[in-house]
């Protein structure tokens, strides 16, 4: 089943008890965006906000490292709470090291490419990553609009991973919403990354009810 991973980038953070209720029925985990103002231009929330995240839901929480020192802070999420933590290619100088430090504190462990990496960088790598993530905008601000050319991208992992007989998830992040989802998901993706397409989309349960009738389709093993 494609899952939906809900970004609270996007969220009111004046009332985040509420806002994480009302969508508690449509989504499948929340996803936190951490940036340092380094590797991308914004910076936003560190392990507070996992705690405080964790206080209000039983949900998996899916930690995003977009941050240049990404070996520094895993053990740290994941002891916090964390089910993922994904880390960037550009940002790992011995990625294998660091995706089997997640896998051996118990969390699944997610390599991220941002659009203008390639996707054939991660053939070593696919493997021992639990899933890949392909950023479908620049990573740093909520709600920019999803990258036409990366529809490419996602097809090309997915013929990738079929070809090689592999089993990682596929993710996407950044631009997510109505208009794309359900392609998405038919490409091969398993978890659509929504910010605005979460807490600013009043047809959230239509969307919903349009990607669990994707959950018979035979391309899916």
């Amino acid at each position: 089943m494609v899952k939906i991973s809900a970004s609270i980038l996007a969220a009111d953070f004046s009332d985040l008890k509420g806002e994480i209720s009302r969508v508690l029925p449509y989504i499948d985990e929340i996803h936190l965006d951490v940036m340092d103002g380094h590797f991308v231009p914004n910076l936003t929330f560190g392990y507070p906000i996992l705690e405080a995240v964790k206080k209000l839901t039983n949900l998996p929480v899916d930690v995003h490292l977009m941050v240049t020192n990404p070996d520094d802070h895993i053990e740290k999420f994941i002891t916090g709470g964390a089910s993922r933590v994904t880390v960037h290619y550009e940002t790992c100088y011995h990625l294998h090291r660091t995706i089997s430090r997640i896998k051996e504190l118990g969390a699944e462990a997610f390599v991220s490419i941002n659009p203008a990496t390639p996707v054939n960088v991660l053939e070593e790598i696919l493997p021992y990553v639990d899933g890949v993530l392909i950023m479908t905008v620049n990573p740093g601000f909520s709600g920019q609009k999803f990258i036409p050319t990366m529809f490419e991208k996602i097809k090309k992992l997915s013929s990738l991973r079929m070809s090689k007989g592999l089993t990682f998830k596929i993710q996407v992040d950044g631009g997510v919403g109505n208009e794309n989802a359900v392609q998405l998901a038919q490409l091969g993706v398993d978890i659509l990354v929504m910010g605005y397409g979460v807490f600013k989309n009043e047809q959230l349960p239509t969307l919903r009810e349009e990607l669990l009738k994707l959950k018979d389709s035979t391309w899916r093993t």
